[in-house]
């Protein structure tokens, strides 16, 4: 599971799904500092929204990013 950037707190399933469909990223649920999915996530899952183990596998390879990071 991730853990936020700023003061490592694990993240829920439920967090993590809202934050994979967000576009302006997620307040962590314990500091309230920005998370964005890294630019790594993002890469790996693009064409995994197509998958049904998408579904499963997703929140165990999330990574967090403090930043917004490019796609590219």
């Amino acid at each position: 599971m991730a853990n936020c950037t700023n003061c490592h707190h694990k993240w829920g399933v439920k967090d993590l799904w809202s934050l994979g469909f967000s576009k302006s990223g997620k307040n962590c649920p314990n500091c309230g500092e920005k998370q964005y999915l890294s630019a790594e996530t993002k890469n790996t899952f693009t064409l995994g929204y197509l998958s049904v183990l998408f579904i499963f596998i997703f929140p165990f390879y999330i990574k967090l990013s403090d930043k917004d990071e490019p796609l590219w």
